[in-house]
């Protein structure tokens, strides 16, 4: 265990960057860098070792990483990753041979939870997270603890919402994580003859004067994940449903006009209160969790 640390490392890995920081117990951030990912294996290894000595100092004594896919928490083994050629690394034993630190390796959007609840101080009850970045992630915590199902639950970023979408990284097609994050964004951007580095905040401030493209791209990136967030709540009923990540607050907005399809599924949304820091700091205070080994 990490009961006796003073100071973590978390570490948040993003499709596009990744992000370290050294974090105290109370979960603020002491340093922080942040950079472009790198993809390949050899790259990522590289990169995750020099980021966490950057950040240590002698009072870390342990990280904890936060993956954007599935992982094996109890072996602590990376199953699947999208976009990054990571699967299969033995990052606990990569960090323990070259730095002496164990490691702690989680879903990305369960580290962003656990940071959220302890921020909110929530112990109890049923809590949801949906992150939009580069993907959509998900993580449910029931009384103050992850929820793992059978070991997968969580990937909300795959919940089909149009049976003959686009086809997705998990080999299915339509699922919400195809139409409604970053990436697909981009794509909407694309089709729609826009430039290609118009940010999503324009497109709102575009909405808010009546633009017509702009209003028509909005709706088809948010009703989607609308859906998808309707069926959280028909089949789960959270608490809260924290929507975070890099776009987090940007579907907030998109959602404002977005009509619940059914007076059914009242949904209890609230913005990440961390922004785009909850899946460091979660990382970070995984360490000191009871429930590390």
């Amino acid at each position: 265990m990490f009961a006796g640390t003073e100071t973590a490392i978390g570490i948040d890995v993003g499709g596009t960057r990744i992000r370290a920081a050294r974090i105290d117990r109370a979960g603020t951030i002491l340093e922080r860098v942040i950079e472009p990912v790198a993809s390949d294996r050899d790259g990522f290894c590289t990169q995750l070792l020099r980021l966490v000595g950057e950040v240590r100092d002698q009072t870390s004594n342990g990280v904890g990483v936060g993956i954007p896919g599935r992982v094996d928490v109890d072996r602590g083994a990376i199953k699947s990753t999208g976009n990054l050629d990571i699967a299969g690394l033995d990052l606990p034993g990569l960090v323990a041979m070259e730095t002496g630190l164990p490691l702690r390796i989680e879903n990305d959007a369960t580290m962003a939870l656990l940071a959220e609840a302890h921020t909110r101080k929530k112990s109890s009850g049923v809590l949801l997270m949906v992150t939009v970045g580069t993907g959509i992630g998900g993580a449910t915590f029931i009384d103050g603890a992850p929820w793992y199902g059978g070991g997968q639950a969580g990937q909300f970023g795959h919940i089909v919402v149009a049976e003959d979408g686009p086809i997705c990284n998990c080999g299915r097609r339509g699922c919400v994580e195809t139409f409604s994050s970053g990436t697909a964004l981009r794509h909407l951007v694309s089709e729609a003859g826009l430039r290609h580095d118009i940010q999503v905040e324009e497109l709102l401030a575009q909405r808010s004067d009546g633009g017509k493209i702009s209003a028509e791209l909005l709706d088809r990136w948010a009703r989607p994940f609308q859906r998808a967030l309707e069926s959280l709540v028909s089949v789960i009923d959270p608490e809260l449903i924290v929507i975070g990540g890099g776009l987090g607050a940007s579907m907030m907005r998109a959602l404002e006009r977005i009509p619940n399809e059914s007076d059914w599924y009242q949904i209890p949304l609230v913005p990440a209160l961390l922004g785009d820091d909850a899946g460091i700091i979660g990382a970070g205070l995984r360490c000191f969790s009871e429930q590390a080994p």
